[in-house]
């Protein structure tokens, strides 16, 4: 359950963009409609890209690649780019529980920076309207695990809502803190749902810290205490796995970056994958880093099917 947003990845030529508009480097930033089309035709020269996007969407599209069953909770306008994330869905096996409505669909502008960083300026359009209306235990009916976005944090009621109703269907719930500043506007009732509803807790580094106050290796310890299984996503040096009293440290898989955009998103993926098929913390990690790995090397947070067929085959022989 995500933002079902549509990405626009924009290959920047420096970080000017990105001074004019106040976009923290490396951060989600919510702007308004007006803002998301200035920048959009402030960028209008160079290299761009559509695809259904929003955090939690690329995670499920990952896991859909790699076989599994899934489905897709979020909200769009009735436009192009709501049909566009509608089919994208459908044509990637997965199941749309889509809602509508009267406004705009959201997108997100992918700015990828020359060092392959990447900031959002994120318009979410329809994707904040769903509502707590929306939900009820049929939604959830049928699955095992619900995998959330942290940028739904935004709306403290869904949010909870949808946890207290997978819990309630015997769902393990997933979360990923998606962003350090959001994480810093909502640290306390972050660290309320984790406590009371979380099994398995996503994060990066600045993440992990902001939610903290503490550094990667004790920040994965403390969050370890609430939470059944946490991962601390650490870049270029790997991650970090919290589970049963004990820290696995997980390598890279070797890669030349060009744009960051969905290495976390599909690093729960892979994670996902390995857990769901009953492997050790260190294989799930180590799927985890394939997938992250391999993204990295392609604009925008999917790949093609020729490189998913060489993924799964990768990740068969390391199952095997």
């Amino acid at each position: 359950m995500g933002n079902a947003l549509v990405d626009i990845i924009t290959k920047l030529k420096d970080d000017k963009v990105l001074n004019t508009f106040g976009l923290p480097k490396g951060s989600m930033t919510l702007v308004d409609l007006d803002t998301s089309n200035y920048i959009n035709a402030e960028t209008s020269g160079v290299y761009k890209q559509k695809a259904s996007g929003g955090s939690a969407a690329n995670t499920i599209h990952g896991l859909a690649h790699m076989g599994v069953e899934t489905g897709f909770i979020g909200k769009v306008g009735d436009d192009d780019l709501g049909n566009f994330f509608y089919k994208d869905m459908r044509n990637n096996k997965i199941t749309p529980i889509l809602f509508k409505s009267i406004n705009e669909t959201g997108r997100a502008l992918a700015l990828i920076s020359p060092d392959s960083e990447r900031t959002f300026a994120t318009y979410l359009g329809a994707a904040v309207e769903l509502s707590t209306e929306d939900l009820n235990s049929k939604v959830f009916s049928g699955y095992n695990y619900l995998y959330v976005e942290g940028y739904l944090v935004q709306d403290h009621e869904l949010l909870e809502k949808a946890l207290r109703l997978a819990k309630k269907s015997k769902l393990k719930i997933c979360i990923d803190l998606s962003s350090f500043n959001i994480v810093d506007q909502h640290k306390e009732f972050f660290l309320e749902i984790i406590r009371d509803y979380v099994d398995i807790l996503f994060g990066n580094n600045q993440e992990a810290s902001s939610l903290t106050g503490e550094k990667p290796e004790d920040a994965v310890v403390t969050l370890g205490k609430m939470s059944e299984i946490v991962i601390v996503k650490l870049g270029a040096e790997g991650s970090l796995i919290r589970s049963e009293g004990k820290t696995i440290r997980i390598g890279v898989r070797p890669s030349k970056p060009i744009d960051t955009t969905g290495a976390g998103d599909l690093y729960a993926a892979g994670f996902l994958y390995g857990l769901i098929h009953g492997m050790p913390m260190e294989k799930c990690g180590q799927f985890g880093a394939i997938l992250s790995g391999k993204v990295i090397e392609v604009n925008g947070g999917k790949m093609d099917e020729s490189t998913w067929e060489n993924l799964r085959r990768e990740i068969k022989t390391i199952s095997d």
